[in-house]
């Protein structure tokens, strides 16, 4: 950007001196004019004059010309320029999208489009930060698909790969805009719900519901066990996601306990 801001202020002191040099030879040429008009006008010609006159007629032709290849020159260079400033700004659109497609692999899952582990670590200690500070309230909550191996071994890896994408457009949309959707790996999801205390998670789960889809004409419906925990004050991101992973383990256990359940 800094190469580009040079090379416009180059174009614009080009531009202001093509115009201060037209404006200087239309005076040159005004003045001369009148110079070797004003003899014609008080009636004085000789042969001598007429020589003159000759003489400064072809001066002024030569300047004239001098001129029109200076501007000439100096269109070309403003040309080659506004060239290289178009092919600097091609090769930053370039570089911008490579920015943004190594953002993308180092932040999001390439299977869902959620956010990686990597990001949720960092915003997690962000908003744990935020609500040290302010005494906002935080929410970690985990989600892990009910019998996910059993889909993978019964239908097959792409359709356990729709349902993991099925599964992750369906909370991105129950979601608020603040909140940050993840997939932590495999079959396991974390939401950090910012501005959220734990007893409104239900509503949360409830929108989410399970998910189902058609498979060969047969209706599969995937559930969720889920856990989750509120901020304590000085605690650290790790201490509340091991709360909410013992809160999801210990429904999943319970799940196990009672098979006529039918999960969330």
């Amino acid at each position: 950007m800094n190469e580009i801001q040079e090379k416009l202020r180059r174009l614009e002191r080009r531009d202001w001196g093509l115009w201060w040099a037209a404006v200087t030879v239309i005076l040159l040429l005004t003045v001369a004019v009148v110079s070797l008009s004003l003899p014609s006008l008080l009636k004085e010609s000789d042969h001598f004059f007429e020589l003159n006159l000759n003489l400064a007629v072809r001066g002024l032709v030569g300047l004239v010309l001098l001129f029109n290849l200076y501007t000439v020159y100096q269109q070309m260079q403003i040309k080659r320029m506004r060239k290289e400033m178009a092919e600097t700004v091609v090769k930053m659109a370039s570089l911008q999208v490579s920015a943004e497609e190594s953002y993308k692999l180092a932040t999001l899952d390439p299977l869902t489009g959620l956010c990686n582990r990597r990001l949720a670590q960092q915003r997690l200690a962000g908003e744990v930060s935020r609500s040290q500070r302010y005494g906002h309230p935080l929410t970690v909550l985990m989600l892990d698909l009910n019998r996910f191996k059993q889909i993978n071994d019964r239908y097959g890896h792409g359709t356990g790969d729709h349902v993991l994408r099925v599964f992750a457009e369906r909370l991105s949309r129950v979601i608020r805009a603040s909140d940050l959707a993840v997939r932590m790996g495999g079959d396991e999801f974390m939401v950090v719900l910012p501005e959220c205390q734990p007893q409104q998670v239900e509503g949360l789960l409830e929108r989410l519901g399970p998910v189902e889809y058609d498979f060969e004409g047969e209706k599969v419906s995937v559930t969720f066990a889920a856990g989750w925990a509120g901020y304590q004050r000085d605690e650290t991101p790790e201490q509340i996601v091991e709360r909410a992973d013992q809160a999801l383990y210990a429904q999943k256990r319970a799940q196990k306990a009672a098979p006529t359940s039918a999960g969330r």
